[in-house]
């Protein structure tokens, strides 16, 4: 058999393989006592520490990054942690289907909300500016029930199928998502859905995902951001409010945490004119939000999943990109689904 054809069959086998491992965790996780669980999850996320490899690398490299305050006893022990953070999503992930409403709704506790409710009371909506911190699949489900319907991106995965997995599995949450590649401009999409009003559009940007990014000022480093959220608001004059996540003790959460969600302050819009153009107004905003979800990430540092490259310092090179071209990314790539 050519090595070509062999390499084909080989990943396809794997293709299928991961879909039916994520169709299982939905199907069986669901049934497994809730304590056993979440005790499972924590037992993979420590062997997946103590194993190592090139994703826990990265997440204690970014982790310096935001804590240079942490020597390498203090990294090793927020390392661990935000591994356990990172598993409790997924475990949360595949016992979501199985929650009822009250369930869910009880799960969350938002900070600083009643600002947005007031927008979106006037039909107008709201644009969030998320980072991978927490579990937004949680807070999107609690936002669908509590604030308005939830519209956002999905980075596309491969394989496709797994990728239309998460996206019925979230649809099935209340939430209406658009691929962020594949059918055409997505942004455009974007912009005449939002601009019908009433709805929350929370967009992940921590990370730049199509080299577009905007350049910015993150916990002390450069960092490239994507100016999708930003460019959005603008186009459709909604607020633009970041959105950080963290977990606390909780008794009658699940796995004895519950999903904090706060809603920070909008951050202030540029006045448009000759003296500032489209893309310093998008720059302006991006550094807001980056300041305050640095500050959140600093404080809350286990709970930002972040095992991809953000800092430029960590980043190739490549030439600068205006930031009219808005893009966003919504979902978690890779190492966390769509």
């Amino acid at each position: 058999m050519a090595p070509t054809r062999w390499a084909a069959l080989r990943r396809r086998a794997a293709d299928r393989l991961t879909v039916a491992v994520f169709r299982a965790g939905w199907r069986l996780l669901c049934r497994v006592p809730e304590p056993l669980a979440y005790r499972g999850f924590d037992l993979v996320a420590d062997l997946t520490v103590r194993r190592g490899g090139a994703d826990v690398a990265r997440m204690r490299a970014n982790y310096a990054r935001v804590r240079p305050d942490a020597d390498s006893a203090a990294l090793d022990a927020l390392v661990r942690a935000g591994v356990r953070s990172y598993m409790r999503y997924w475990c949360e992930a595949f016992r979501l289907p199985a929650r009822t409403p009250d369930q869910v709704v009880a799960g969350v506790r938002a900070v600083g909300a009643e600002p947005v409710r007031a927008v979106l009371d006037t039909g107008r909506p709201v644009v969030c500016f998320l980072g991978h911190m927490g579990n937004w699949d949680s807070a999107g489900a609690w936002a669908c029930r509590e604030l308005a319907p939830v519209l956002t991106v999905a980075e596309r995965l491969e394989p496709e199928e797994l990728f239309t997995e998460f996206v019925g599995f979230r649809e099935r949450l209340g939430m209406t998502i658009l691929p962020l590649t594949g059918e055409g401009d997505v942004f455009g999409r974007l912009v005449r859905r939002t601009a019908r009003g009433g709805c929350v559009v929370p967009l992940l940007a921590d990370r730049d995902l199509t080299q577009h990014g905007v350049e910015v000022d993150f916990a002390g480093r450069r960092a490239r951001m994507a100016p999708g959220p930003a460019a959005l608001a603008l186009a459709v004059g909604a607020p633009l409010v970041p959105v950080s996540m963290h977990y606390e003790p909780w008794p009658g959460g699940p796995g004895g945490h519950r999903l904090v969600v706060t809603f920070h302050e909008a951050v202030p819009v540029p006045p448009p004119g000759p003296a500032i153009r489209s893309r310093e107004r998008i720059a302006a905003m991006t550094q807001a939000c980056a300041d305050t979800l640095g500050a959140a990430i600093a404080e809350h540092t286990a709970d930002w999943h972040m095992m991809q490259r953000v800092f430029v310092e960590d980043l190739s090179p490549v030439p600068p990109v205006s930031p009219a071209q808005p893009a966003g990314a919504p979902a978690r790539s890779g190492s966390r689904g769509a």
